[in-house]
């Protein structure tokens, strides 16, 4: 998936680790979106929150994030079951666009297909972002999280592979079948809808099991 995805599949961190909310809620860019959002369905009542969207070269919005639950900061405790993964249950809702390949506005150059694995890449990087193992020391944590994002990638572009099972998770109260994988950072999952958009979503604290998608009647009161 060729386009600024790897730019902006990560919120910007603030001084000390944690992630600036000041960077997210901006609704213009999703109103941009010529597709429908998904967030957890109705079943879910706690707290939702954008986060950001990601655009093509040419700038068109091709995907993006909405959250739910508690505001996660980079983890920098890999004690599991430490204070703070306790404190931080949530779950984050990643749209992509389901679009061919096809030529970028400038003629130049050629936009791969997205996919279901394009949604679990991103899916997997936004997991990546609120991580860091505590053992290791910060300024190793760039290289750290490049190497773990190019795992990211290479699961992604293997779902049928051992590393994911499946789930079956409503979506609009149908059915539908997720590709699924835990590692000791959270879980991730991606799969497609009949909207014309593939959905992923990764979380921690909170159980994959018995989620439910639904496509957002009003993106703006999520503001």
């Amino acid at each position: 998936m060729e386009t600024t995805s790897r730019a902006v599949a990560q919120a910007p961190a603030a001084e000390g680790g944690q992630h600036a909310p000041s960077a997210w809620r901006t609704v213009d860019g999703y109103l941009r979106a010529p597709f429908p959002w998904y967030g957890l369905d109705e079943a879910f009542t706690g707290p939702r929150w954008l986060m950001q969207v990601g655009t093509t070269a040419d700038g068109a919005v091709e995907h993006g994030s909405i959250g739910h639950g508690d505001e996660p900061t980079v983890r920098n405790e890999h004690a599991a079951g430490g204070d703070q993964e306790a404190k931080e249950k949530f779950a984050v809702v990643v749209t992509v666009a389901a679009s061919p390949s096809r030529r970028s506005a400038d003629g130049t150059g050629l936009l791969e297909a997205t996919s279901v694995s394009s949604a679990a890449w991103l899916a997997g990087v936004g997991l990546l972002s609120f991580t860091w193992p505590g053992q290791m020391d910060h300024s190793l944590r760039d290289d750290w999280l490049e190497q773990q994002t190019e795992t990211a990638w290479a699961l992604a572009d293997d779902l049928e592979g051992a590393d994911w099972s499946t789930l079956s998770l409503s979506v609009d109260g149908v059915p539908t079948v997720f590709h699924y994988r835990e590692s000791e950072f959270g879980w991730v999952l991606a799969g497609s809808t009949g909207a014309g958009v593939h959905v992923g979503a990764y979380g921690r604290g909170m159980s994959a099991y018995g989620l439910g998608f639904a496509a957002v009647k009003d993106i703006a009161a999520y503001a």
